[in-house]
């Protein structure tokens, strides 16, 4: 309830605060993954869940304090959306907190709420008559501003299921280091443990585990034969395709999973510039590189728009610019992002894009190959961008897909580029084009 309250109030990143508070609390690994599924399912239906309570609250949601509203849609979201708990044990514990956290009158107030919802609890259902864009953010939980925008993106039936994808666990997949290991020697250590492990369908590098825990934690990625990506994300360095002893520049690289990717891919031959603007995360790359046993990777500190100052013109073989972005294809794993976003964040990092892909675009030799992705499904900020920086730029051509051409049928091909959305592959929305200099 503290963390939901801090996220509404301060705006703070519910992933940082639950990783503070689940060392603190010390739980259970089973009470810790409750934890984690009630404040990230909280958040996820925060609009659902207000939707139902205001017919149940005096005055509304809105007018009661936070600490309370978060309260309310805690208790609500076990009774609706889990199993794991009882109905009258979720009252029993949300009043228990009311009285001591507030005192009679609320705890009065938070049990008629919730004793009504239950007497009720058959009608709770969003009506079908709704306008698609309001019925599809109650059903689905996400802003009606977003649903109404990838409607007319999209079409209503990919806009709605690209908010139910939204809304589904991410899966744990993790990226085989094959300067250290084949993929298939990988899937049989797995298995040979007991885990629940699967090739990728999405990438050659990828291997899907279940109810394997933090891979983190795993002996397999403290010696450097695993890291822990998404499926899409590995997309981006096969779309790079780099070889042995080629010059490589990472423009925005931290934390730097897309550099060491890219680092195993050239067999640790050659030299990789993995840039970032915070220089705290330098450290981050350093350290990643130095697990997975890679050398090739020289982390520099500084905005990308200033790289052509640092770097001779045309002197890089492969550029990937992961630019940064509004993160719209990463709501599953950061739900809270949904509700912070507006239309002039998009507008403002597409500008931003521009700029960046017009100053690293001068750091690529004639016949070398520069790779724009995002983690956001927002056409502004991707095909808009390319096609853009294409018209503008006619030393530059579209390199179709590449080896990702396999995913043209799944995917969608954008300007140029592949865009995935959540539920192609139930990974994270992804953006990836690649461009060749002629």
């Amino acid at each position: 309830m503290h963390v939901l309250t801090q996220v509404e109030q301060e705006g703070a990143y519910s992933n940082l605060l639950l990783n503070t508070a689940l060392q603190k609390a010390a739980l259970s690994k089973s009470d810790a993954g409750l934890a984690t599924e009630l404040i990230y399912g909280t958040i996820s239906r925060l609009n659902t869940l207000d939707y139902f309570l205001d017919k149940y609250v005096n005055k509304g949601t809105r007018k009661l304090q936070p600490w309370v509203r978060a309260l309310l849609r805690l208790s609500l979201y076990q009774i609706i959306y889990l199993d794991r708990i009882p109905d009258h044990a979720v009252v029993s514990e949300a009043v228990n907190l009311a009285k001591r956290r507030g005192h009679q009158g609320i705890s009065g107030m938070v049990n008629g709420v919730l004793r009504n919802i239950l007497r009720q609890k058959e009608s709770l259902a969003i009506p079908a008559d709704l306008p698609a864009a309001k019925r599809i953010s109650l059903q689905h939980s996400h802003p009606e501003w977003l649903v109404e925008r990838w409607i007319s993106q999209y079409g209503p039936e990919t806009a709605e299921a690209i908010c139910a994808a939204n809304n589904e666990p991410p899966a744990v997949s993790v990226r085989v280091n094959t300067t250290m290991i084949s993929r298939e020697e990988m899937l049989k250590e797995m298995e040979g443990h007991g885990l629940q492990a699967a090739p990728s369908t999405l990438s050659p590098y990828g291997i899907v585990v279940k109810g394997a825990g933090n891979m983190a934690l795993t002996d397999w990625y403290r010696e450097g034969m695993i890291s822990i990506q998404d499926e899409s994300s590995m997309l981006v360095a096969e779309a790079v395709a780099p070889e042995p002893g080629m010059r490589v520049l990472d423009c925005c690289a931290a934390p730097g999973g897309k550099s060491a990717h890219m680092g195993e891919l050239m067999k640790d031959e050659g030299s990789i510039v993995a840039n970032d603007i915070h220089s705290h995360k330098g450290k981050l790359i350093a350290d990643q590189a130095a697990r997975l046993g890679l050398d090739c990777i020289r982390t520099v500190t500084g905005d990308a728009l200033e790289l052509p100052a640092r770097f001779e013109p045309a002197s890089f073989d492969r550029i990937l610019l992961d630019a940064p972005c509004s993160g719209l294809g990463v709501i599953r794993r950061k739900p809270d992002l949904k509700w912070g976003k507006t239309e002039e964040d998009i507008r403002e990092i597409a500008a931003l894009q521009s700029k960046l892909l017009d100053s690293v675009s001068a750091l690529l030799r004639p016949g070398g190959v520069l790779v724009y992705s995002t983690c956001t499904i927002e056409p502004q900020e991707n095909e808009g961008v390319v096609t853009s920086f294409v018209n503008r730029h006619p030393e530059f051509a579209l390199d179709e897909t590449g080896s990702l051409s396999r995913l043209k049928d799944n995917a969608l091909v954008r300007g140029g580029g592949i865009q995935i959305l959540p539920q192609h592959y139930h990974s994270d929305g992804f953006y990836i084009a690649r461009l060749r200099r002629r």
